[in-house]
């Protein structure tokens, strides 16, 4: 009886899916003046598995894009991006001036000390996704990465 409860067990962590265990460290959005209809998100994204970013939404926003800066003819230039590779063990920075998420159309001011919902989703190298639900603290407007800076 044990072995066939065993094999059971064996057979059934077979055929779970194998979802990529992702750590999300310092998620935050930069605070927005009255009217401004955009914004950006960073954190630190770790899996355990390689994986993918491949989409995020947020309720404070009409939409929610993964963005890349690069070069275009010694120009740099930001634009959307399919997703951002999460290789397996390795911490992937989202940051200014790097891959980061635009937050577009928001529906409110971001005020430093307000909290952000967002909803990531990561794709496996099977396929299968799994969504992820993070809150990021909105910092004030001069904030690059952890400091801020003067103006």
């Amino acid at each position: 009886m044990k072995s066939s409860i065993a094999a059971a067990l064996s057979l059934l962590a077979l055929t779970l899916p194998a979802h990529a265990d992702v750590k999300v460290e310092a998620p935050w959005v930069r605070a927005t003046v009255p009217n401004q209809k955009v914004t950006g998100a960073f954190m630190r994204l770790t899996s355990s598995r390689d994986a993918k970013l491949v989409a995020a939404g947020s309720p404070v926003a009409g939409t929610v894009q993964i963005h890349e800066m690069a070069m275009d003819k010694d120009v740099m230039k930001m634009r959307p991006t399919a997703g951002i590779a999460l290789p397996a063990g390795q911490t992937v920075e989202l940051k200014p001036g790097a891959h980061h998420m635009m937050l577009l159309d928001l529906r409110k001011p971001l005020q430093p000390g307000d909290g952000v919902p967002l909803v990531l989703t990561v794709e496996g190298r099977d396929g299968k996704r799994e969504t992820l639900e993070v809150t990021a603290a909105v910092r004030p407007l001069g904030t690059i990465g952890d400091a801020v800076h003067a103006r």
